[in-house]
């Protein structure tokens, strides 16, 4: 009973912290401003423009090393879905609920997301900051470039990705899963969503970044990530963490005693117990 017992304890893994030590990290402040318009919905990149934004965006996260991220979303308006942050798991996490149907005011405001953006590094000056706007570029705001504009004079670099083609493409309506059709205008004339990338490359131009144009194959991710590594790096995160170690193996290690004891005792009963047994029989 006592070795069950102990190995029940030792399989529970009891630790004990030991020690404390100080954990610095160096990293970029980095800002995604995905647009989650309803031209997000085209299907002119597999599954489409917005899905194959948030699958590119998870393959960044999992890159990142000792880097703060942020996400905003935005449309007509703009929203912190995240603040920034150094949890990985907690940016996917948010990531996966993103959707078209977070936004409700349409369009594609990109100046209001840049704002939005700056506001969220905080005070911080350093040159180790940068944003990444995910787009389509289309019925964009003319602010965006004035805002670009604001965002380098404070150090800030603005990298712009394209996410459509020159060609377009009509937007998908579907309820639940099944498709009825695509969007139209009020003359009932089929709405055809084309990427705008004359805007989103003067927009890196101002924002001293570069542009990239994603494809089925490759979203343009990696180009930024080598961007953002020449970034200048800023000690901006110090911690305790407990240090714990694992305390199973006493436990073990008594539960093998234990063991090893029950199969060395024999089944011959010792002299006291048999006089003990003996003298309980003449009783009864």
């Amino acid at each position: 009973l006592f070795a069950f017992t102990l190995l029940i304890i030792g399989l529970i893994n009891p630790q004990v912290g030991s020690k404390l030590e100080e954990v610095k990290r160096k990293g970029a402040d980095l800002m995604i401003c995905l647009d989650v318009s309803n031209s997000m919905k085209a299907e002119d990149l597999s599954p489409n423009r917005l899905e194959k934004s948030k699958q590119a965006l998870s393959k960044l996260i999992d890159k990142l090393e000792g880097d703060r991220i942020g996400i905003i979303v935005f449309g007509g308006e703009a929203y912190v879905q995240l603040p920034i942050t150094t949890d990985y798991s907690a940016a996917k996490l948010f990531l996966e609920s993103i959707s078209t149907d977070l936004i409700p005011t349409q369009g594609t405001d990109i100046g209001k997301a840049i704002d939005m953006a700056m506001t969220s590094f905080g005070k911080d000056e350093g040159k180790n900051k940068a944003i990444v706007i995910i787009t389509d570029g289309e019925n964009h705001d003319q602010n965006a470039l004035n805002a670009a504009e604001s965002a380098v004079e404070k150090g800030i670099t603005i990298h712009t990705i394209g996410m459509g083609s020159a060609e377009g493409a009509p937007i998908p309506v579907y309820k639940g899963n099944v498709r009825e059709g695509f969007k139209k205008d009020k003359d009932g004339n089929t709405i055809v969503t084309k990427l705008n990338e004359q805007m989103l490359q003067e927009l890196s131009a101002v924002g001293n970044g570069i542009y990239v144009r994603a494809t089925n194959s490759d979203a343009g991710l990696n180009n930024i990530l080598d961007a953002i590594d020449k970034l200048e790096k800023k000690q901006f995160e110090s911690k305790m963490y407990s240090d714990y170690e694992d305390r199973f193996q006493w436990f073990i290690t008594g539960a093998f005693l234990l063991l090893l004891i029950e199969t060395l005792l024999t089944e011959r009963k010792s002299k006291l117990y048999q006089r003990l047994n003996l003298f309980g029989n003449e009783k009864q």
